[in-house]
């Protein structure tokens, strides 16, 4: 459900943020890790508090809430996650994260202030303060959405005022080093 791997993310950002950075990260990561993921993985969640509201057929978890798919974590304050069924055959159907989320895959880390992960959908979505971070390259902006059936991610600076950025993307890039050929 929430095994969300980022390669794919850096590639699509770059592509339309720095030409020198998206060779260096397609030869890498030709393909996104994240198309096609199978959001019907086990998930395991801990947790300091649970409150089931059965009739509101959701679940809160509060206090240094972990949850585990596949080789993805998620940490965050609070988790509150919509179900359908009942009685031994309960079906996640949303995770809503607030209070500060760390996404973390095998090789990227995305923070932001809240995040939606909707399986009927197979989206996640990070809103505010997002940013991304893949070896030494850095995205910032105020929303990130990945579609984990095409592995496409897009993120969105926001309107302008909002917070720090102003209304844009940003970035770092780190770039391949080139050696120098000598002149004859």
């Amino acid at each position: 459900m929430m095994d969300v791997r980022f390669p794919g993310i850096i590639l699509a950002v770059t592509i339309l943020a720095a030409p020198a950075a998206v060779a260096q990260v397609q030869q890498e990561q030709s393909v996104s890790a994240l198309k096609g993921h199978n959001s019907n993985a086990p998930v395991d969640v801990s947790a300091d508090r649970i409150e089931v509201q059965d009739r509101a057929d959701r679940a809160v978890f509060t206090g240094n809430v972990h949850v585990t798919q596949a080789e993805l974590t998620l940490d965050t304050p609070r988790l509150t996650v919509a179900y359908a069924g009942g009685s031994g055959n309960v079906q996640i159907k949303r995770l809503d994260a607030a209070g500060g989320v760390i996404v973390h895959s095998p090789s990227e880390i995305a923070k932001g202030d809240f995040g939606v992960y909707d399986l009927d959908r197979k989206l996640i979505t990070l809103i505010g303060n997002v940013q991304l971070n893949r070896e030494n390259n850095q995205v910032n902006g105020a929303r990130l959405v990945i579609d984990l059936d095409s592995g496409r991610a897009v993120i969105d600076g926001g309107p302008p005022g909002v917070n720090s950025s102003g209304g844009r993307v940003s970035g770092h890039f780190t770039v391949p080093q080139r050696q120098q050929q000598k002149q004859q």
